[in-house]
């Protein structure tokens, strides 16, 4: 699902259909938390599930500590050298936009989830930002966990309602002539953004290059670091 939403309009283009749960009314105004909140109904319901299953047999407690070491392994760095490749390789960046579940594999991530991944390039004139509204449903193969705020209520609802004045409480300010793009991930649909290599980086490796990008820079709400 995508939003489209500039100076003069604020408008739904295009649908997808959600496969995935969630419940309850964010506060549309609330500020974005970024501090670590004790475990939720949520998280206590999948601890309880996860033993559960253990005690009846239905999967390992090695089938779990597998998961938590692939879980592990899959961090935002994957993300940053993935964006440090299409930004000094022309070719590999047409194929990451073209296919980008095609182009992780083929740069050496393990799309373990088998979900579809759009990359979504930030340009001059369009910045997108990336929420899930319902959930979490977030780009994990390459970007590992999602952080607590992107899980959050309030961030769900303004990335929507209000993506500038959020964005802004990330210190990005956005101007109004640009148009901002908002897209809802789902359980089978996830995005990542490509964002625009900044001036004065000609010349750097491409180690140089991935450490100016960022997990929130991957979805949306910040801007690559100056070298």
């Amino acid at each position: 699902m995508t939003f489209v939403t500039n100076a003069r309009e604020n408008t739904v283009v295009d649908h997808g259909d959600h496969t995935h749960g969630g419940t309850g009314t964010p506060d549309p105004h609330a500020p974005i938390e970024t501090g670590t909140e004790a475990p939720d109904y949520f998280d206590v319901l999948q601890q309880a599930i996860r033993e559960l299953l253990v005690d009846k047999g239905l999967i390992t407690a090695d089938e779990v500590r597998a998961m938590v070491e692939t879980l592990d392994a899959h961090r935002p760095a994957l993300g940053s050298a993935l964006v440090a490749r299409a930004w000094t390789n022309p070719d590999f960046k047409k194929r990451l936009l073209a296919d980008g579940t095609a182009a992780i594999e083929e740069f050496g991530i393990d799309n373990y989830d088998g979900t579809k991944l759009i990359v979504l390039e930030q340009t001059p004139e369009v910045h997108n930002l990336v929420v899930c509204t319902l959930c979490s449903c977030y780009p994990r193969p390459v970007l590992g966990l999602p952080p607590d705020w992107y899980k959050s209520r309030p961030y769900r609802a303004r990335a929507v309602r209000e993506p500038r004045a959020l964005l802004a409480e990330f210190g990005t300010e956005v101007p109004q002539d640009v148009t901002i793009r908002v897209h809802d991930s789902n359980a089978n649909m996830r995005y990542l953004v490509l964002p625009m290599r900044p001036a004065g980086t000609d010349g750097m490796s491409e180690p140089e290059l991935a450490a100016l990008v960022t997990r929130d820079t991957m979805i949306g709400v910040t801007t690559p670091r100056l070298p």
